[in-house]
């Protein structure tokens, strides 16, 4: 086991606001059971952090949107550091959550959300692992997107320009990688769960 105070775990989730959350499977699930949704699947990812941590010490923070700090608190506990997400889109939001670790002396910086039920501790800690030999590391999605991105730096290229949300999301982050020279290792491919045809991950994950 190798410890570094400088290792670093970002989680991305909302507050579960009814209306607010998981909204793409409101029409599915009614606001109530996609709310419910979001509390599921960031309280199992957590459960895999907590696990992860067990054999592998970080420093972890929870990044919320909605609701605030006493919410988040009263929800997933005191164990926690929480901050509240920045404004703008989401890669605004992404770069500035790296920009505050690698300010504080993070030397290795992994962003998850809560979306992708595969995303388990073993490969949060090849993450780690694969940062060591390159720039970046991306959990590709099957959707065209990431659930996972790794940096040793601030990169701020990869934040800007992209049309999130879309199916173009990782090639053209990899196309910007191409650009710049930057050396990427990938993780498994793994499904997210956003629209109502992805819920059957979320099924099997726990069957």
């Amino acid at each position: 086991m190798i410890q570094s105070a400088t290792e670093c775990l970002i989680l991305f989730t909302r507050y579960p606001e009814p209306g607010k959350t998981k909204t793409r499977l409101i029409p599915l699930l009614g606001a109530e059971g996609a709310a419910t949704l979001q509390r599921q699947m960031t309280e199992q990812k957590l459960a895999e952090v907590n696990q992860l941590l067990t054999f592998y010490p970080l420093s972890v923070e929870v990044h919320f949107s909605g609701g605030n700090e006493q919410l988040m608190q009263e929800w997933l506990g005191l164990n926690w550091v929480y901050r509240c997400q920045s404004e703008g889109d989401i890669g605004d939001r992404m770069a500035s959550a790296f920009q505050a670790s690698f300010s504080a002396g993070m030397t290795a910086v992994v962003l998850i959300g809560t979306d992708c039920p595969e995303l388990n501790a073993p490969l949060m800690v090849e993450a780690f692992q694969l940062l060591r030999q390159h720039d970046l590391v991306l959990g590709p999605a099957l959707d065209g997107g990431y659930y996972l991105i790794g940096l040793r730096r601030l990169i701020p290229e990869l934040f800007t320009g992209i049309p999130w949300s879309t199916a173009e999301v990782l090639q053209q982050t990899l196309s910007i990688t191409q650009r710049l020279g930057l050396t990427v290792a990938k993780l498994p491919l793994l499904s997210d769960v956003d629209r109502p045809e992805d819920l059957w991950v979320w099924q099997q994950a726990h069957l």
